[in-house]
């Protein structure tokens, strides 16, 4: 859980700085910082990927599980939870005081983004199984440089999100610790390298802005590509 204590932490820290200078931080400041993250985002989705043994089995992982998360429609699903939720805090907060409304306006918001989203289940999951916090480390800076801009706007709510993301995030670290205790390295390697590919979707999409991508299909790619693994060890075929 190293990883979300540190998406904490920077969620908190970054909140207290944007209620006390948020304002004072031009924005293509904020913007610019977002690019080079965006950047380094890519490049470290690359690495990943090249702990890959066999090329193939992160490809046929992808096609599949894309496949399979446009059939089930994940992406759709994560937008409608997003959706849901806001709606329903929306209806609650009617009549309320207006710092009522902007205490729980910034708190929804704020959440939303930090924990619905690929990045904050793959880097669980990496974090939860292999110890690799690196991915969630990248995303708490993200999430720091978010919660300025809207602390400066929203107040003291902005500072609760760190509560959901502490239990989403974690509870997916613990269960990927457990279930993934018996995986061997080959296993873990194949599933980081599908991981990569995700996360350079999630730089070119949403933080370089440079084309579209339903990110939220590739998910179902995380499981397949472990089956795909497992199959190869039990029936001894080569890696490479």
């Amino acid at each position: 859980m190293t990883g979300t204590l540190i998406n904490v932490g920077a969620i908190l820290l970054g909140g207290l700085i944007g209620m006390l200078a948020g304002s004072r931080i031009p924005a293509r400041v904020r913007q610019t910082l977002t690019s080079v993250l965006g950047l380094f985002t890519l490049a470290y989705g690359v690495h990943l990927f090249t702990k890959t043994q066999n090329l193939l089995v992160p490809l046929a992982s992808l096609v599949l599980g894309t496949i399979l998360g446009e059939v089930i429609k994940v992406e759709e699903g994560i937008n409608q939870l997003g959706k849901t939720i806001h709606e329903k805090v929306e209806g609650s907060k009617a009549g309320g005081s207006a710092d009522a409304q902007r205490f729980i306006a910034g708190f929804v918001t704020a959440s939303l983004l930090f924990v619905i989203g690929p990045m904050a289940i793959l880097g669980s999951i990496q974090d939860g199984l292999a110890g690799d916090y690196q991915m969630l480390a990248i995303k708490s800076l993200l999430d720091g440089i978010a919660t300025i801009a809207f602390a400066s706007t929203f107040g003291v709510g902005v500072l609760f999100s760190a509560l959901p993301v502490l239990v989403f995030q974690g509870v997916i670290s613990l269960l990927a610790g457990v279930i993934g205790k018996g995986f061997e390295q080959n296993v873990v390697l194949e599933m980081t390298a599908v991981g990569g590919v995700i996360l350079m979707g999630i730089a070119i999409s949403n933080l370089l802005e440079i084309k579209k991508i339903r990110t939220g299909s590739l998910l179902p790619a995380l499981f397949v590509v472990v089956l795909i693994a497992l199959l190869l060890n039990q029936f001894g075929i080569a890696w490479s």
